[in-house]
């Protein structure tokens, strides 16, 4: 994830917790609490000056999604001054993404902050502490650690210590010569082989891990580490329900078997590892994605047609004649894809009824000068017709004439029959008709 994660807070000061030996545990004013949680992370943290020693001197800091502890080493006035130097030269140079580089050169940086401390009077000569501080950005925690204060990390309930000690008993321990429990009360325990305060050129080591959901990282002093074996670290941190919740057991834990040292304890939940956030988002970048090409194939489509149906011609009415138009007869998606571009004075009234049901609909052409030869041939068509009509009627009327003049059919007939006959009733041949006479004889 990137350095704008939306874990980072701001930035509380660093905490050094004082405390009374004296107090009971649950009362214990020198007890300083902190917890919190956003959206990614849950955490707690719990400093106790514990049962034997009359001072704090370690400092711890919550600075999300940033956390550090560091145990002060040089006595009184002085280890709680390299330990408040230390946590805050870490929190004005740490990383704000898991760079575990960076925050390895934040604690190299603390560490010359502690030397100049020494010599400018701040503190005391020879005074150091340890430190260890993670950064948790997404599924990613950069470690980075000095000295004999711990990281823990909790995984499907299984207690795993993610950093190495860099402490006498730890190389005997490495060596074989001694267990994890013997370390834990050998009388060189406290011997530090790498600290913060005493050498320019110390290094931190670094590395980063993955962590997921539900994980649960612990940093701690040796106040805890010291006086609580790491089984009963497992078993505390997994029955406890919320990160403050196990920052307080764990450090009641180390009172109880005698709190011998400071006891210092920060717990991280990780909530969200931004893994299903990212997926999301990625599967919403590639729908986008593809919505975006799919939209611009289907406008370049669209503009496509629009540009061939914009370059088209055809014929049809244009009120009562033939219009020329560009374009196409029909509409797309409901675009008009035409435009009226000349006017004719064919009627449309004038052309056989099947082209006008033709025009209604829109006669295709395939170019302009088709168009206008087509109104030329409608109207060549148009004045052949006329020109026969009107010779058909003159025609009609001639031959009218004609049968006025010269009789026919039965008016022939019975002209011809008045004209074969006389009055006193002979026929033109001479004969006499039996039954007529003209005299009046008898009938």
């Amino acid at each position: 994830m990137s350095a704008e994660n939306p874990i980072t807070s701001p930035t509380p000061e660093p905490t050094n917790a004082p405390g009374r030996a004296e107090m009971p545990v649950d009362g214990r004013s020198g007890a300083d609490v902190a917890s919190g949680s956003n959206h990614y992370i849950s955490w707690g943290a719990r400093s106790d000056v514990g049962l034997v020693r009359s001072h704090n001197e370690d400092s711890f800091l919550l600075r999300t999604p940033l956390f550090a502890v560091c145990d002060g080493m040089g006595g009184h006035a002085a280890g709680e001054v390299a330990s408040s130097i230390a946590v805050e030269t870490i929190a004005a140079t740490a990383p704000s993404n898991a760079d575990d580089a960076l925050l390895g050169a934040a604690i190299e940086s603390a560490n010359l902050a502690v030397i100049k401390g020494a010599e400018d009077g701040r503190g005391k000569p020879g005074m150091g502490c340890t430190a260890s501080a993670v950064l948790i950005d997404g599924n990613r925690m950069a470690v980075a650690h000095v000295g004999d204060s711990r990281v823990y990390l909790l995984h499907h309930g299984t207690l795993v210590r993610v950093t190495r000690d860099h402490s006498y008993v730890e190389e005997l321990v490495d060596a074989g010569q001694i267990t994890a429990d013997e370390a834990r009360t050998h009388p060189s325990r406290s011997i530090i082989t790498r600290a913060l305060g005493s050498d320019p050129d110390m290094y931190a080591d670094h590395f980063t891990l993955e962590v997921v959901n539900g994980d649960r990282v612990i940093v701690c002093s040796d106040g805890l580490s010291s006086m609580v074996p790491d089984s009963e670290i497992e078993a505390l941190a997994t029955s406890s329900a919320t990160p403050q919740q196990a920052a307080d057991n764990l450090v009641s834990a180390a009172l109880t078997a005698g709190g011998a040292d400071n006891v210092t304890v920060v717990v991280v939940d990780v909530m969200n590892d931004g893994v299903a956030d990212a997926t999301r988002q990625r599967l919403l970048r590639r729908a986008l994605h593809n919505f975006g090409a799919v939209a611009i194939v289907l406008v370049a489509v669209f503009a496509l047609v629009l540009y061939i149906a914009r370059t088209g011609w055809y014929l049809a009415p244009n009120g009562d004649t033939v219009g020329i138009y560009e374009g196409s007869p029909s509409d797309f998606n409901g675009i008009d894809s035409s435009e009226l571009v000349e006017t004719t004075t064919v009627e449309v009234s004038d052309l056989p009824a099947a082209v006008q049901d033709q025009l209604s609909r829109g006669i295709v052409m395939n170019s302009e000068q088709e168009a206008h030869e087509t109104v030329e041939s409608y109207r060549d068509q148009i004045d052949a017709d006329k020109a026969k009509a009107g010779q058909t009627a003159e025609e009609v009327k001639a031959e009218a004439g004609d049968t006025a003049t010269e009789p026919t059919g039965a008016e022939g007939e019975a002209a011809a029959a008045t004209d074969g006959t006389t009055t006193d009733g002979t026929a033109a041949d001479g004969t006499t008709d039996a039954t007529t006479t003209t005299e009046g004889g008898n009938q």
